[in-house]
């Protein structure tokens, strides 16, 4: 899956947006992050950018369920399809 391939290249920082590597390289490195929330913004993310390359919904979530197997497709549907509510 090629498509896989090309967003590990664009997302081995997932929060580069947020922070630099060397930055996310020493919080993952010193367990600071939550791991399943970065896993839901990962898998948000990913989503996002499938999408935006006119990728189905469907076909989207199937690539992400080949990527995260111990996860169902109605879990990755919900995961990318959730609101948060922030104050």
């Amino acid at each position: 899956m090629e498509i896989l391939e090309e967003l590990k290249k664009e997302l081995r920082n997932p929060l580069k947006d947020l922070i630099s590597d060397d930055i996310y390289e020493t919080l993952r490195n010193n367990g600071l992050l939550h791991e399943r929330t970065l896993r839901d913004y990962t898998i948000r993310k990913k989503f996002k950018l499938m999408r935006k390359r006119k990728i189905k919904a469907s076909v989207a979530i199937e690539v992400l369920q080949s990527e995260f197997p111990y996860l169902e497709f109605d879990t990755i549907r919900k995961i990318v399809y959730q609101r948060k509510n922030y104050l």
